[in-house]
């Protein structure tokens, strides 16, 4: 499709590796052929990579992988968690919208997700469906906040007035979810490398 192409035209001419793939099964046959099985894994908090089975399937070839996400980690081992994975080969993440001229827009608590992707590991792969694309960074804004941002705090089962179905109030909530958020205009000089594949198909927040 012409809007696509125009996407995938956008993020190249923004510095960035960008690929189109049919589904979420070539998009993790793809990611995988990516990474060597030598290579240390970061993984930041994304329900996309988690759905596509990435996590298990990098431990499972060999790969040794940090993730933050893991249940039974207490508070500081998931610190050091998502702190290790700011020193990986690569990171895998995905995007709160991607916007057509190019431009990834993510919002964090915590902000290990936004800083990895900009400074740290040497190669970012960032996966994300078609439901995040979105005209411009206003739009990107919208869909964080009418979106992205409510969903992850049900997940999380924050005590957030979005999380209670309610719109975005800008709470003070200490459980509030918006606390930096970053615009990759450009792949940065932080990273060798910043891929972008979108599948097509509708995935995660």
């Amino acid at each position: 499709m012409k809007e696509v192409k125009d996407l995938l035209d956008s993020l190249r001419s923004n510095g960035m590796n960008a690929l189109f793939v049919p589904s979420g099964r070539q998009a993790k046959t793809t990611v995988l052929e990516m990474i060597p099985r030598e290579a240390k894994v970061g993984i930041g908090g994304s329900v996309t990579i988690r759905q596509l089975g990435l996590p298990e399937a990098l431990v499972k070839r060999g790969n040794t992988v940090f993730e933050h996400w893991k249940p039974e980690l207490t508070a500081d081992e998931r610190m050091k968690a998502a702190a290790d994975a700011m020193k990986a080969d690569y990171y895998l993440s995905s995007s709160n919208a991607v916007t057509m001229d190019g431009k990834l827009v993510n919002t964090d608590n915590t902000g290990n997700r936004v800083a990895a992707l900009v400074f740290g590991p040497q190669h970012v792969i960032v996966v994300l469906g078609t439901n995040k694309i979105v005209a411009d960074i206003d739009a990107a804004m919208k869909r964080i906040k009418e979106t992205a941002a409510p969903l992850n705090c049900q997940r999380r089962q924050d005590n957030t007035p979005c999380a209670r179905g309610k719109k975005c109030t800008d709470c003070n909530s200490p459980d509030r979810l918006c606390r930096v958020t970053s615009i990759i205009e450009k792949k940065t000089r932080g990273v060798e490398s910043l891929s972008v594949i979108i599948v097509d198909r509708e995935l995660g927040y």
